[in-house]
């Protein structure tokens, strides 16, 4: 399937770079947004060629992404689906799929649902980057109705972005980024409020002035978009419960061993740790 002609749904951080890096690519970009004033800004960056706040801009579109927020994807406006053509092969990048499957399996034939596993903490129409998507994991969910030709269109997209093509089901998905990337957020989170609540003055201002890299980058994801971590949790919320459950399980069982002084044990369990994080590298 030849596919010239790309709408974008939200031109934010994944719509805003997908759009930069297509039109790198020789291909015609289409931006669809909420605000004039967005609308604008969009140009001025360049997002797309084309861009608007009518969402009959899609109409000529061959395939059209969805990078809407997450509680816009699953709620969608009756207005954006009619707007979709028929024809088109549709996909999205949100970062849960069983519950977006769900609901776009019955609003479009050519619905692809997909996950670019790529992301900065930086949101909105000032967001978009070239090269955000280069050798990193897009995963997509094909069940058993899915369009055969649309889901090739879709990979075809996603070699062109430079991003490694991968597929699975839609609740092995969920489970998966409920512990590598859903999770995370929530102990980054978590660590942040530890630290903040520290009563001590004092201690609280020394603490801030010498944190250094290692606390950053432990806590750069919790100081995200809070409207991405509410979606989250409430979208994947059984296989993210499951997640906290072994980590709070884990976090225990070192507890423990501070606390018995099994050094020894505990020793084995770090380096069990160093061992095993190149695997996710």
């Amino acid at each position: 399937m030849k596919i010239d002609r790309v709408g974008i749904v939200g031109l934010g951080l994944i719509g805003g770079s997908i759009g930069l890096e297509l039109q790198t690519k020789g291909y015609e970009v289409f931006g669809l947004v909420n605000k004039s004033k967005t609308a604008e800004r969009a140009k001025e960056r360049g997002l797309a060629q084309v861009i608007s706040t009518n969402s009959n801009i899609l109409s000529n579109c061959s395939l059209v992404i969805l990078a809407m927020p997450l509680e816009q994807l699953i709620n969608p406006t009756s207005e954006l689906v009619s707007a979709l053509p028929r024809n088109a092969v549709i996909t999205d990048v949100g970062s849960v799929k069983k519950p977006v499957l769900e609901i776009w399996q019955k609003l479009h034939a050519r619905f692809v649902g997909s996950h670019p596993m790529a992301g900065t903490i930086q949101t909105g129409v000032e967001a978009g980057r070239k090269h955000l998507f280069n050798n990193r994991p897009w995963i997509a969910t094909p069940v058993e109705t899915t369009d055969l030709e649309a889901l090739d269109a879709v990979r075809q997209l996603v070699v062109t972005l430079k991003s490694k093509w991968i597929t699975t089901d839609p609740e092995t998905h969920d489970q998966a980024v409920a512990l590598i990337s859903h999770l995370p957020v929530f102990i980054s989170t978590a660590l942040l409020q530890t630290v903040t609540k520290e009563p001590n003055k004092s201690l609280l201002k020394l603490a801030k002035t010498i944190a250094s890299s290692g606390f950053q980058d432990t806590t750069r994801i919790g100081g995200g978009n809070p409207d991405l971590g509410v979606a989250m949790a409430s979208n994947n919320t059984s296989a993210l419960l499951n997640a906290i459950t072994s980590y709070r399980s884990s976090l225990d069982k070192l507890e423990k061993m501070i606390e018995t002084k099994e050094w020894d044990q505990l020793k084995s369990e770090l380096s069990a740790s160093q061992l095993s994080r190149p695997d996710f590298l």
